[in-house]
């Protein structure tokens, strides 16, 4: 029996929809970074970027466990001396509740160049509208 080894010309990127509202962040980074990579997939190529898209709803509405809201701490570096900031959970939830879904996918995916392209196709919405309907996603069953 034949390995099928999949070529980037032969992917296509289907669409999932995510709600993460009343979800635990990591578990919800889990399943939105297996989908972006094609992990999922039986013709899964490591080497090919064959994932889905991945838009995910009421990302602002995301928890998480324990103290991580008043302990937990997002670095961000200038370069000069002295230019590390530390922002808390809560307050960056305040800011940009994007910030900590797309920073807990961007762990998660690989540390090469299709990381890039992974996270591209990851939408996400502080609501729960988004402009993505011709795309026609679907509800994952991971």
């Amino acid at each position: 029996m034949k390995t099928k080894i999949v070529k980037h010309k032969e992917t296509g990127h289907e669409w999932f929809l995510i709600d993460a509202e009343g979800k635990i962040l990591g578990r919800t980074a889990t399943r939105v970074a297996t989908l972006l990579s094609g992990k999922y997939r039986p013709d899964f190529t490591p080497n090919v970027d064959n994932g889905a898209g991945v838009i995910v709803l009421n990302c602002g509405k995301v928890k998480v466990t324990g103290k991580k809201a008043e302990q937990k701490y997002y670095k961000s570096f200038s370069g000069y001396p002295s230019g590390q900031k530390l922002t808390r959970y809560d307050k960056m939830m305040e800011k940009d509740p994007k910030h900590a879904l797309r920073h807990a996918v961007k762990g998660m995916l690989p540390k090469n160049k299709l990381a890039d392209l992974m996270l591209k196709r990851l939408k996400l919405y502080v609501g729960s509208e988004h402009p993505h309907v011709a795309q026609k996603p679907i509800e994952p069953k991971i």
